[in-house]
């Protein structure tokens, strides 16, 4: 999508601190962040809704969301990992992660 500013992350258009990537995500460091290490999951094909996201897309980013939110809680002192599916302020499905402490 031409003006969705996550589309040119992927793309490469717009720097971004990555910290994950394969054929179908990326992940990276949010600029506005709520906290150390506030990661954003998205997905490289452009679906607005967690569910426009086919089947096997919709379970894969749990997955990644999984692997990425046990890497921030062994790399913080982080006491869980809150997730909040995202799609209305940045019209691109995304998982926000982000470290917490009790």
């Amino acid at each position: 999508m031409e003006n969705c500013i996550f589309c040119k992350i992927v793309a490469g258009n717009i720097p971004s601190a990555k910290t994950y990537e394969d054929d179908d995500f990326i992940a990276f460091l949010d600029i506005n962040p709520k906290g150390p290490k506030h990661t954003l999951l998205v997905p490289k094909a452009h679906f607005v809704w967690f569910l426009d996201l086919p089947d096997e897309l919709s379970d894969k980013f749990f997955r990644v969301a999984r692997k990425i939110a046990t890497d921030l809680k062994n790399e913080t002192s982080a006491d869980y990992i809150h997730l909040g599916i995202e799609g209305k302020d940045v019209p691109h499905a995304h998982i926000h992660l982000i470290p917490k402490t009790l």
